[in-house]
């Protein structure tokens, strides 16, 4: 659905996004990482045409961006903006609108969406009586207005309390189940883990990791396999080391051995085994390892560290 290719932005004569390239697939939550400062916020706003790349190209179903496009994107800023002093019903029809959604149209859209985050009591009120997580909940509703077919979220999740984060991943699920498109940018790797099905993190303006969020993790695993198992046996083939780690075993392995013959192993040996798994790098621990030693910065416009299917670690099971 969104090509980027070889985009290039400059200001004062650093590369802020630099020589970038991604692809963002129709019906997936799509995560976009890095520290504050790495050109995240530039190459949205380049996304939005809000901002011209230097160079480089960025096309929405193999067109240019600009034009019709602005009617079937949404973008929630980080940097949140609403009129504070009308109507919450009214604030949020105005952004129908502005997708080309006729009067009654969009006051008709708008009250279901603020029913939907549970903002029916306030429609008729001010936005500046509401808390700042109401704001946060109308303000996510200006991304949902107008049946977008690509929402671009900046920090989505700040400001929500728990039941509110829980009702945004609903919504999110259920805009997904519908065929939208999400480009997320947030620092709560969690979330990204739940949620996101590919990732492309970027530091510095440069692309460093990009691919299926899974397979990232894969990529910066142990050799080594956790079970949940009343037991290990000793003398277990490929099995190098055993650690007992928060009520399971962390299998460390030698460097020839495979997950696969290890767990056949186990079940040889009659051992109970209620789960088996790849021992993975968290990835906020990825991204803070990735960000502190600079991996990927060392290959200019050779590209990032990409994965498109697993290695000898990430072998399936």
């Amino acid at each position: 659905m969104l090509e980027v290719r070889d985009v290039v932005k400059t200001y004062d004569g650093r590369a802020v996004v630099n020589h970038l390239s991604m692809d963002v697939q129709a019906g997936e939550i799509f995560a976009l990482l890095g520290p504050n400062g790495a050109g995240k916020t530039t190459l949205i706003r380049m996304i939005t045409d809000i901002l011209k790349p230097d160079s480089g190209r960025i096309r929405f179903d193999g067109l240019p961006i600009g034009g019709a496009f602005k009617r079937v994107v949404s973008y929630l800023p980080e940097e949140r903006g609403l009129y504070r002093r009308v109507p919450v019903l009214d604030a949020l029809a105005y952004y129908g609108r502005l997708k080309g959604m006729r009067h009654h149209a969009a006051r008709d859209e708008a009250m279901a969406l603020i029913e939907r985050v549970g903002l029916k009591d306030w429609a008729n009120h001010q936005v500046h009586a509401m808390s700042k997580g109401m704001q946060q909940k109308l303000q996510l509703c200006t991304a949902l207005i107008g049946s977008p077919r690509l929402m671009i979220l900046d920090e989505p999740f700040s400001g929500l309390d728990p039941i509110n984060i829980l009702l945004l991943e609903q919504i999110l699920s259920e805009r997904r189940a519908a065929g939208v498109t999400v480009l997320l940018s947030t620092h709560q790797m969690n979330k990204v883990e739940e949620h996101c099905d590919r990732a492309l993190m970027i530091n510095r303006g440069h692309m460093v990791l990009y691919g299926p969020v899974r397979d990232l993790k894969r990529r910066y695993a142990d050799h080594a396999v956790l079970v949940r198992a009343s037991a290990i046996p000793p003398g277990v083939p490929g099995v190098r080391r055993v650690e007992p780690l928060n009520g399971e075993y962390k299998l460390t392995l030698e460097p020839a051995a495979r997950p696969r013959a290890v767990l056949q192993a186990l079940l040889e040996r009659d051992v109970e085994i209620e789960w088996f798994s790849h021992s993975t790098m968290p990835l906020e621990d990825i991204f803070i390892k990735v960000v502190n030693e600079g991996l990927g910065l060392d290959q200019g416009r050779s590209g990032p560290h990409t994965v498109d299917e697993p290695d000898e670690t990430g072998e399936a099971l």
